[in-house]
């Protein structure tokens, strides 16, 4: 296989999977690794030609100069596939995406929690999110967008040994994740810290319901004002 566009590469033969997509992108796959060793993106043009050693089927860009050429000396399966695929692709929140939701809502970690800062700088690394609860008790919240383990209690423990000395007064410690690991449980009622549980399925629907908001929700009507005045 080789290629020459905005670099040159030359790949010696191997058996490898190549495919070709209907919107003209092209991938070519090896045995280990889920990325690609080479691919061209959709809207590419194909053209074919036989030759002594094989099969060459040639993927270029006209625009970009790009050309990808791979040639086939042996082909172990061919499959022509008319696929249908009408799903709808959803990408659940990251960890930011979480913390941006609770930010937004703090209501669906505990109601009556309010947020005071994102990303503390503390000694052992950053909080992800510090605030006080209804009865005014400073809050430290850990935020896991999978199964948190022993390892995700044990560094929320290294915050509140840091923020117990700075502060001087009990610090709640909770940690929020879809659902806990083996052991996770029993290390956080060992320490006495609280565990919420909280998708990100659930904070990508706030995050959703955060664009929905029209920009006029943040502003009075003039009779709103007059009203107030």
């Amino acid at each position: 296989m080789d290629y020459e566009g905005r670099a040159s590469s030359r790949l010696e033969p191997g058996e490898r999977v190549v495919i070709f997509k209907p919107d003209g992108s092209a991938l070519v796959h090896r045995p280990k690794d889920y990325s690609p060793v080479n691919w061209q993106p959709a809207g590419s043009l194909f053209r074919t030609r036989v030759k002594d050693d094989g099969l060459v089927v040639r993927v270029y860009r006209r625009k970009e100069h790009e050309t990808m050429e791979v040639t086939f000396t042996d082909v172990a399966l061919v499959a022509v596939l008319d696929l249908v695929d009408a799903g709808e692709f959803s990408l659940y929140a990251s960890e930011k995406d979480m913390q941006e939701a609770i930010l937004y809502r703090p209501e669906i970690l505990e109601v009556g929690f309010r947020p005071i800062t994102k990303e503390m700088q503390v000694d052992p690394g950053f909080i992800d999110i510090v605030g006080l609860d209804r009865e005014n008790r400073l809050t430290v919240v850990e935020i896991k967008r999978v199964k948190a383990g022993r390892d995700a209690v044990n560094q929320l423990k290294k915050y509140i040994d840091v923020i117990d000395l700075d502060e001087g007064r009990p610090v709640r410690a909770i940690l929020v994740a879809p659902e806990l690991a083996r052991g996770a449980e029993t290390l956080l009622k060992t320490y006495g810290y609280e565990y919420r549980q909280l998708s990100p399925q659930t904070c990508s629907d706030v995050l959703k319901e955060k664009k929905r908001v029209p920009l006029t929700a943040f502003f009075q009507t003039e009779e709103e004002s007059s009203d107030n005045v």
